[in-house]
């Protein structure tokens, strides 16, 4: 699904250049659930933007289904990232004053699913979180792990084939985040590819393959070989 050969980022200030990413290399097959960690300043940020072609590497090349991300416009670019990836926040970025059904419904604003067949593709999406008697509340009323739950279900209304979870338990209650990483879990298990950022062992655990980065560079990537039980957990 994934593919980046020698990737780096530069940011240029005048005369100053920070290399945020440093010939990176890796690959990610479909439905795999890859961690990827490092402290702050380690290039994880950075890393994401390109993944999720929000941004462009200053050198080397990116593959997404095989396909020379380069060559793409920024439109190009757009389409394929509403169409094949879906996004979880440790924010949430949610509105709070709209109701749960019109926050899980935006993206398909900008999709090709027609109006008389979205509400079907909502009412699916937050059951599968399990929040379908919460349709109508508005999301400034709910829970933090309720909001992330939403944010999840907005993220798959597009069936995307793979889902971006940026720090998605930093701002909850360790049982609201295991019930989190019980849902991606789940997900994972359904065949979705799943990349995890985080700073926690604790959550990056939930993996099956850990990539750790240090001042841009891979300084590890293999299998994560005890794994947490999400369902375990969350019972807990």
């Amino acid at each position: 699904m994934i593919e980046l050969k020698n990737i780096s980022k530069d940011y240029i200030d005048g005369e100053s250049i920070t290399s945020a990413l440093k010939n990176v290399n890796f690959k990610i097959e479909k439905g795999e659930f890859v961690s990827i960690m490092g402290p702050s300043g380690s290039g994880k940020s950075t890393l994401l933007h390109i993944l999720s072609l929000f941004d462009r590497p200053t050198a080397g090349e990116y593959f997404f289904n095989v396909e020379d991300t380069s060559t793409l416009s920024d439109e190009q670019l757009a389409h394929l990232r509403n169409k094949t990836m879906g996004f979880v926040f440790q924010a949430f970025n949610l509105l709070g004053r709209s109701p749960v059904f019109e926050n899980v419904e935006l993206p398909l604003l900008y999709s090709d699913i027609p109006k008389d067949q979205r509400n079907a593709v909502v009412l699916k999406a937050v059951d599968s979180v399990g929040l379908s008697g919460k349709l109508n509340v508005e999301c400034g009323h709910l829970s933090g792990g309720e909001k992330q739950r939403v944010a999840i279900a907005r993220a798959l209304v597009n069936d995307p084939d793979l889902i971006f979870a940026d720090e998605p338990t930093g701002n909850l209650d360790s049982k609201s985040g295991a019930q989190v990483m019980s849902i991606l879990h789940d997900l994972n298990e359904q065949g979705k590819t799943i990349i995890l950022v985080t700073h926690e062992t604790y959550t990056a655990q939930f993996a099956k393959r850990l990539i750790q980065l240090k001042d841009g560079e891979i300084i590890s990537d293999g299998a994560i070989k005890e794994r947490r039980n999400a369902k375990d957990e969350f019972i807990k």
